[in-house]
């Protein structure tokens, strides 16, 4: 191995206290600056920028500078070079340096900036994205969501959880209505699954009473708007012997612990956000609740429709912080959703809203096989479909309940961005399909 890159340090790793120790860093060519008697050499890692600083000379060091010069930006150099204490240099010190090695190449044409002094559009950063994620910017997003993703496994870990991983690939709907993928499967049609759902139930016949999958989710529905993917990340869980009010005190801790794991982190800085951890309890409203305030808003729903984006705005508008819908008309939930008890139109089902949009749904379960069976047949599917599913029902099935949370819309909300597709690394949408 290159002894540069072997006994690399990252920029963050070197300070002013190493005043006259040699180092070697190696990383991107992130910017160059020619002042007359002197070079300045940008070189950017992971962890942050460090200022490489020639002041020109003769012999060694004037050929030196004349390699720095041709080295285009975004190449991929090793360096090595004494530490200098520097107070106007970033993180207080300069590196002068003894030798450099051009480990690869970048064309002198660049697909976007990476220094974020010109701008790009959405798709030409999409479309170049792991340029993109040389911006800092882009990286401090990726960064905080593999922060988020950590954070919500020690949650359901030291809660008691057990980590599911179920099938993609499904013979059977998870609900009626929405838009399915298939694929060939052999001599059979299968489909990508829209939701772990019918097998994190399953699992409450097995005895693990706490399950949690954090997992892909694939809907066909042909929407191209800046909320909506076609792949997108799930956070689903169930729990046995509980109720709908229980699952959503989990939620609600759950925001709450993301939250204060991300709000001192001092990547938000170059995000411009200044993060507060959300009030507990959340605010509940019911769904006839949620229709009052939104006739009162000059919007007229009628009773048994869903909210749509322009409602959801405008009761976001009015309570203006994270905020729970509650009692649902059964006919506009899954069917999976259990009836509230004398009353078979509503449901105990939840919505959990940011005043910006939905970011999870969940129910208290069906736990009778013989509801169930006419629930699945009231949607317009066939009961024999789901007859893997109707098994776990027969032999012993608790009380339960549970929900799924969208991660790529917890990150737009907590980040404020406003297209999801910015916090996907590799978007599906409608459109994009590569890279």
């Amino acid at each position: 191995m290159n002894m540069l890159i072997k006994n690399r340090k990252y920029a963050t790793e070197i300070t002013a206290d190493d005043d006259g120790e040699r180092v070697s860093i190696a990383g991107w060519v992130h910017e160059k600056r020619d002042l007359g008697g002197v070079f300045f050499l940008i070189v950017r890692d992971l962890k942050g920028v460090a200022q490489v600083t020639l002041h020109k000379g003769e012999g060694e060091q004037q050929e030196l500078l004349g390699r720095m010069k041709k080295v285009p930006r975004e190449s991929v150099v090793a360096i090595e070079g004494e530490v200098k204490s520097e107070k106007k240099a970033p993180n207080g010190y300069e590196i002068l340096p003894k030798r450099m090695e051009v480990l690869s190449e970048a064309s002198q044409v660049l697909p976007l900036d990476t220094t974020g002094k010109v701008g790009a559009e959405l798709d030409t950063r999409l479309d170049a994205r792991f340029m993109d994620l040389r911006t800092e910017r882009t990286k401090q997003i990726f960064i905080i969501r593999s922060r988020v993703l950590k954070a919500m496994r020690d949650f359901f870990d030291e809660r008691g959880f057990i980590e599911i991983n179920t099938s993609k690939i499904v013979s059977a709907a998870t609900e009626g209505g929405t838009a399915l993928f298939p694929i060939s499967y052999f001599e059979r049609e299968a489909f990508l699954n829209q939701s772990p759902q019918l097998y994190k139930q399953m699992l409450m016949a097995s005895g693990f009473d706490r399950v949690y999958e954090i997992a892909p989710i694939f809907r066909a529905e042909e929407h191209d708007t800046t909320k909506h993917l076609n792949e997108a990340t799930s956070v689903d869980i169930e729990v046995a012997f509980v109720s709908d009010d229980e699952v959503m005190k989990i939620l609600e801790e759950l925001i709450a612990f993301v939250y204060s794991k991300v709000v001192d982190y001092p990547g938000l800085a170059k995000l411009n956000l200044n993060l507060e951890v959300p009030k507990m309890p959340f605010r509940r409203i019911t769904y006839d609740e949620a229709i009052e305030l939104l006739s009162g808003a000059g919007e007229q729903i009628e009773w048994g429709e869903d909210l749509g984006t322009s409602a959801e705005h405008t009761l976001g508008g009015i309570i203006g912080e994270l905020y729970f819908i509650t009692d649902w008309p059964c006919a506009i939930k899954p069917f999976y959703a259990q009836p509230v008890a004398g009353d078979k139109d509503i449901c105990d089902a939840f919505d959990l809203m940011h005043p910006r949009l939905e970011l999870a749904s969940g129910s208290q379960r069906v736990h009778s096989y013989e509801l169930l069976k006419k629930n699945i047949e009231s949607k317009g599917l066939s009961a024999d479909n789901f007859e893997f599913y109707l098994d776990a029902f027969r032999f012993g099935m608790p009380p339960h309940a549970g929900w799924g949370l969208g991660v790529e819309r917890l990150l737009m909300s907590m980040l404020e961005i406003e297209n999801i597709r910015e916090v996907v690394l590799f978007p599906r949408d409608r459109r994009r399909l590569a890279p």
